[in-house]
């Protein structure tokens, strides 16, 4: 998710444009909200599909056929307009990662998961060719995997684009090599049993990573879709015993999608459809999601009246202005962003800046790896600190003295803090000037509350552009594996906070308590006007109070003041020059409801085992 370039479009139709989702050969798709609240994806096509009425004609009819289809396992249509300058269609906005994207992150899908997402693909196509379309374009990348099941997107468009070729005179193939039928590749009837060869090589690349037919290039794939046999190496039995009869060259020969329901039987209740990591990515869409929504909206206003479709020389006169204004625009942004400096050399990135700004990621990188180097030439080589005593922080040295200090997943305080005009990596920069020199700050998309944030304390020139470049830099460099801490499986250090607790204990110690994030790895509870605090630390431990057992062979120290208070506090392992990784559990009673130690040293003794051997 992207947020929107300056001075785009804030509405297409009756929705309000709030982000951009992606783009294809087809179209862009942006997130919008509709007048009743609920989210939309809409499909801008490109305007190469506009140029001609027929196209239009043939969209308006593929669109109201596509609304007619309204599967459990479907993204449907809600709205289009075929009169528009730029042709759209709205359709329901799921969130999760596409199955190319799950795939690509997390490696390929078990068994289990499989069969789960054959079930939920035969039933969308059971729904799609009642309807009487045809996919044609059924691919990883038109598969979105929700919390419940998979969706299927972009039904019934597809044709569209593939008659639109005579009007384009590209000549292009629609659809995707390795995933195509036989049939399309060799200029065959299309029928519904396409879509299932196509159903047969996406379980194929599920469960393996690649497609069946893959090769080198397209000709060579499309080759083998036609003449070579499936290459179904590394398939589990049980989904080559499915995936094959789909992937038949014969159409005649493959199994129908109420087939293939049959073979795989009802699906259990309650099933989690999809691996931790894929049910992890999607949380953290829906809190990006939130995130955006949680920005000043654009004004609604009502849409123009439709009017009768343009002739020719109208509609090219109008996009004509349209380029005109495009270039302009992008004239007007390449001089917005030659005002701050691109990382140089910053290593290969291979992360988006959603995935390397979130918690989980800023815990595996080592503040000092960040900005290590020559990245904005008037600054020289920045040299760290290694002698920070937290692990989230570090501060630099460059040319003539010039200093900064990165803070990975700081809290956000809302005072001080304002916008500016100015991106990093498609995320806006935010400004504080509380520290004297000048802070430029990127809230975390998946979690406002955190952010990453360079200072530089420089009096002299511009301290703000100096810290906008160095985070623009920072964020780049996190997109890259080379700022990692090296692996070690007993560390404290990639481990959330939220997470190391046994929450029954929590709940019965804290009753309705809720948890959140107060830094990178801090955690806090708060309910009834009581707090819960776990920190996991990296620096000097000197132990205070007295000798507590934690069990597992443990010994931390417990500490009471105030009546109100207790801290448990333990040594996980330790570390060169005197350091350490160490935890500190600490609740914060009621006046009135006794010691809190008993408490506190219970939900202590819930986490030692929880945590890795040091």
């Amino acid at each position: 998710m992207k947020p929107l370039k300056p001075g785009e479009p804030r509405q297409i139709g009756p929705y309000r444009i709030i982000a951009e989702l992606g783009e294809g050969g087809m179209g862009r798709v942006v997130l919008g909200l509709a007048p009743d609240g609920r989210l939309v994806a809409v499909k801008q096509l490109h305007a190469q599909f506009a140029h001609d009425p027929r196209f239009r004609e043939r969209f308006r009819r593929e669109v109201a056929t596509s609304r007619l289809v309204s599967g459990a396992y479907t993204a449907a249509v809600m709205d289009a307009d075929a009169e528009a300058e730029t042709p759209w269609l709205a359709s329901v906005f799921v969130t999760g990662p596409s199955l190319k994207e799950a795939v690509d992150a997390a490696g390929p899908l078990p068994p289990a998961s499989v069969r789960l997402l054959a079930s939920g693909l035969a039933a969308a196509l059971t729904e799609i060719h009642r309807a009487g379309l045809i996919h044609r374009d059924l691919k990883p990348s038109n598969i979105i995997l929700t919390s419940d099941g998979p969706r299927v997107i972009d039904f019934g468009i597809a044709r569209v684009a593939e008659e639109a070729q005579e009007l384009t005179g590209t000549g292009a193939i629609i659809g995707s090599p390795a995933f195509m039928s036989p049939e399309q590749a060799g200029s065959g009837q299309v029928t519904g049993a396409s879509d299932v060869f196509s159903l047969g090589a996406i379980l194929v690349m599920a469960a393996t990573g690649r497609g069946p037919f893959t090769g080198p290039t397209a000709p060579q794939t499309l080759y083998n879709v036609v003449h070579a046999t499936a290459d179904l190496t590394g398939v589990p039995e049980e989904i080559r015993r499915l995936a094959g009869p789909c992937l038949a060259k014969d159409p005649a020969r493959r199994p129908t999608p109420d087939q293939i329901l049959d073979h795989l039987g009802p699906v259990p209740p309650g099933a989690a459809p999809w691996p931790p990591s894929v049910h992890a990515r999607i949380q953290q869409q829906d809190a990006e999601v939130r995130s955006v929504l949680a920005l000043p909206l654009p004004i609604w206003r009502p849409p123009p009246k439709k009017m009768a479709p343009q002739t020719k020389k109208i509609l090219f006169g109008a996009l004509g202005a349209v380029v005109l204004l495009v270039v302009t625009g992008i004239v007007a942004l390449g001089l917005s962003i030659a005002d701050h400096a691109k990382p140089e050399d910053p290593g290969v990135t291979s992360l988006a800046a959603s995935e390397a700004l979130s918690p989980e990621r800023l815990r595996l990188a080592d503040p000092c790896k960040v900005l290590a180097g020559r990245f904005v030439q008037e600054f020289g080589t920045l040299k760290p600190d290694t002698r920070s005593f937290y692990p989230a922080r570090c501060k630099y040295t460059g040319l003539n003295g010039e200093s900064f200090e990165i803070r990975l997943g700081e809290p956000m305080s809302t005072s001080g803090v304002v916008r500016t005009d100015r991106m990093a990596d498609g995320l806006p920069l935010l400004r504080s000037t509380i520290s004297g020199g000048c802070d430029s700050v990127i809230q975390l998309p998946a979690d406002r509350r955190l952010g990453v944030v360079v200072s530089h304390p420089g009096r002299e020139g511009d301290p703000c552009k100096a810290a906008d470049d160095m985070l623009t830099a920072a964020v780049t460099r996190l997109r890259t594996h080379e700022v990692d801490r090296a692996s070690d499986p007993s560390s404290l250090l990639p481990l959330d906070p939220c997470a190391v607790v046994d929450t029954a204990v929590v709940a019965k110690n804290l009753p309705n308590a809720q948890a959140g994030p107060r830094a990178l790895r801090i955690c806090e509870w708060q309910g009834g006007g009581e707090t819960l605090t776990v920190e996991l630390s990296l620096g000097a431990y000197v132990p205070e109070g007295s000798p507590v057992d934690l069990g597992n062979g443990v010994t931390g120290d417990i500490r009471e003041f105030g009546g109100t208070n207790c801290t448990v506090t333990w040594r996980h392992r330790p570390l060169p020059e005197r350091e350490a990784e160490h935890v500190a559990v600490r609740v914060s009673a009621k006046e009135g409801s006794g010691s809190p130690c008993d408490r506190t040293k219970e939900i202590a003794a819930s986490i030692v085992p929880k945590l890795p051997k040091p």
